[in-house]
C-alpha cells in the first residue's frame, strides 16, 4: 500500500465483473486494490495494471472471509479506502461523482448509501443503517468507529469495545443487527461524519439478487452472476460496453 493514496476495494465474486470494476475505478484515477473470499470458490482474478491484490486472509486460514473484515480494520492499513459490492456497476458518470464525493472527504469523516430497510420500515429507526455497497472512510472515522464500537461488523451489540454499562447495552439492543447499523448508531449518538448517498442513487445499477424476479441458484455466487446477469447487454446499458474489451489495457493474469 506503500505510495496509494486513493484505494479502492473491489472484491472479487466474479473474475469478469471484477476485472470491469478494477477499470472504472481506475478510469476515475483510484488504486483497484483487490481482495477475496474462498467460500465464494474464487481467488485472485485479472489484474490491470496498476492494480494490486491482497490476500487478507493469508495468515487467517478462515473458511469464510467477508468483505467487512477488511472495512472493519480499515484504519489499520489505509488513509482512505472506497469500497462497493461485486455486483454493482456504475455508468462513467456516476462514476466520477462518487470519485469527487470521496476525494472531498476529509479525515474523521466517510460516505456510504444510507438504507431504510425498505419504505415499509421508513419511519422505523431500528432498521435503518448505512451500506457498504458504495461506501468511503477516512482513517479517523474507521479507527473512532471501532474504539467505540460501532464499526462494519454484523451483531455491534456485541463489539468488544462496546460500552458495557446497563443502559448502554439496553440502547443497542433496540436496533438491528446487520451489517451498517453500527455505522448508523455511531452516527446517530456519538456524532459520526457521514455523507449520504441515497439508496435509490445506486439501485438500478445493483445486480443482487434482490434485482431478479426468478433468481437462480447456481453452484457458485461467481455462477450465479453469470446465469442472471447478461455482461454485454448491462455494459450496452450503461455506456461502458468498450470496457469488456481488453485490448487497450494491460491485464496481469495469475
Amino acid at each position: 500500500m506503500d505510495g496509494i493514496k486513493k484505494p479502492w476495494l473491489c472484491w472479487n465474486m466474479n473474475d469478469k465483473w471484477c476485472l470491469l470494476q478494477q477499470k472504472l475505478v481506475l478510469e476515475v484515477g483510484w488504486t483497484p486494490v483487490v481482495g477475496w473470499d474462498p467460500n465464494l470458490g474464487v481467488g485472485c482474478p485479472p489484474l490491470v495494471e496498476g492494480a494490486i491484490a491482497i490476500d487478507f486472509n493469508r495468515d487467517l486460514q478462515l473458511p469464510v472471509f467477508y468483505q467487512h473484515i477488511p472495512l472493519e480494520f480499515a484504519f489499520l492499513w489505509a488513509d482512505k479506502l472506497a469500497t462497493w459490492h461485486s455486483d454493482l456497476l456504475l455508468p462513467r458518470k456516476k462514476m466520477k461523482h462518487a470519485a469527487h464525493i470521496f476525494e472531498q472527504l476529509q479525515d474523521g469523516e466517510m460516505a456510504a448509501v444510507k438504507t431504510y430497510g425498505g419504505m415499509r420500515n421508513f419511519f422505523n429507526k431500528k432498521y435503518h443503517r448505512f451500506w457498504e455497497v458504495l461506501a468511503c472512510t477516512t482513517r479517523r472515522a474507521s479507527e473512532d468507529q471501532f474504539l467505540k464500537g460501532c464499526g462494519w461488523w454484523r451483531g455491534f451489540q456485541s463489539h468488544p469495545n462496546a460500552d458495557k454499562s446497563p443502559a448502554e447495552i439496553e440502547r443497542r439492543n433496540k436496533f438491528y443487527d446487520d451489517h451498517g447499523c453500527g455505522i448508523e448508531y455511531w452516527r446517530r449518538y456519538y456524532g459520526g461524519q457521514i455523507k449520504v448517498i441515497p439508496e435509490r442513487w445506486i439501485s438500478k445499477e445493483h445486480f443482487s439478487i434482490i434485482s431478479v424476479k426468478d433468481y437462480k441458484k447456481g453452484a457458485s455466487k461467481s455462477e450465479e452472476l453469470d446465469i442472471n446477469f447478461d455482461l454485454n447487454k448491462i455494459t450496452n446499458s450503461l455506456n461502458i460496453s468498450d470496457l469488456l474489451n481488453n485490448k487497450d489495457v494491460k491485464i496481469n493474469y495469475r
